[in-house]
């Protein structure tokens, strides 16, 4: 198996929880004892979270791209951005790299055609839900996808980065959550992208009617089979 290369910090909390997942695919592949292979590049959050209010799009792609370029010439063999919203800026990434870097919506997609699934809802922040990066992919998969209303966009936006992305779990905003899901649901999702790296901390698949997209899981996942096959 070679080493994966994460990009991370953006949060730690998220980056947490893909290291975790790879150490227990590592686990569960090879034996009890053996953990995966990674390179973490984290970057600063504050930073980051700064640019995006301002719209500096040009300075998060320098950022990402320097990021990326170093987890290669430190060995990594394919690179993992930890943030769904992030994925603004995997063109830039991918540009300056030779090494695969593997799309956190593409790996989603697949699972969702997988379940034969036609049309989901996606949470995440706004820029995720609002900017057409992600849904792109989807309908490139012949995936349909619903966002909130505006209202319920800006609840979702918020408690990511007031609470989950601090680590701050809260009964309420997990009720406002689920709020949210029921009415996506009777809007027609056949199915749920959590699509913040953080949002798998609050919502479980037991706490929804219809199949959940943990993003982190089928991310860390994707790349770790990938990682086998180099």
């Amino acid at each position: 198996m070679k080493t994966i290369g994460l990009i991370g910090g953006i949060t730690p909390q998220s980056t947490i929880m893909y290291y975790k997942v790879l150490n227990s695919l590592a686990s569960e592949h090879f034996g009890e004892g053996h953990s995966c292979k990674v390179i973490i590049n984290s970057v600063n959050f504050a930073e980051i979270a700064n640019l995006q209010k301002e719209n500096r799009w040009d300075k998060l792609n320098d950022i990402m791209a320097d990021a990326g370029k170093s987890l290669e010439l430190a060995g990594a063999s394919c690179i993992l951005i930890c943030a769904n919203t992030m994925h603004l800026t995997i063109d830039a990434v991918r540009e300056v790299v030779n090494i695969p870097v593997i799309h956190i919506a593409e790996a989603t997609a697949e699972i969702i055609i997988e379940k034969k699934l036609k049309t989901v809802a996606l949470l995440g922040t706004k820029y995720t839900m609002e900017k057409n990066f992600y849904i792109d992919v989807l309908r490139s998969f012949g995936i349909k996808t619903i966002v909130p209303n505006l209202e319920d966009r800006n609840k979702v936006h918020r408690i990511i980065y007031d609470e989950l992305s601090k680590g701050v779990l809260n009964d309420a905003s997990k009720h406002v959550y689920l709020k949210i899901i029921k009415k996506l649901i009777k809007d027609g999702a056949e199915g749920v992208i959590l699509g913040c790296t953080e949002i798998p901390l609050l919502i479980k698949q037991t706490d929804v009617s219809v199949p959940v997209f943990d993003t982190t899981m089928i991310h860390a996942t994707k790349s770790f089979m990938e990682a086998l096959k180099i």
